[in-house]
């Protein structure tokens, strides 16, 4: 019970500091044990832009790879629709690991969080 509540509490945390910059889509993350996806969020219209997951892409490797070539699809897919500058939501997640991974994956395709 106590790392729900962690948990909570840092979702709510990352989700405040998202609400100051509503202008800029986000790139929202979900993790489960074998899969990550990733989809960026236009919060105004509530529409999903683009998307990917490990899923999808059917990669093989370690899980942190296969997070980095996410993040490495995402932004592909990202730059295709024009966009440049996003919000990053991690959610409950630590910034560690196959989230870090996945975010340097998209900044080194050019994405700007």
């Amino acid at each position: 019970m106590i790392g729900q509540n962690k948990k909570s509490k840092r979702s709510l945390r990352v989700r405040s500091k998202l609400a100051r910059n509503k202008g800029l889509p986000r790139l929202s993350i979900f993790r489960s044990n074998f899969h990550i996806w990733a989809q960026v969020i236009d919060d105004k219209h509530g529409r999903t832009l683009v998307s990917s997951s490990s899923k999808e892409l059917k990669t093989k490797g370690a899980k942190t790879q296969q997070a980095a070539a996410v993040g490495a699809d995402i932004a592909k897919k990202c730059l295709k629709a024009n966009i440049k500058k996003i919000r990053f939501d991690r959610g409950p997640y630590l910034y560690h690991g196959r989230i870090k991974s996945l975010a340097e994956g998209a900044r080194q395709q050019g994405l700007q969080f």
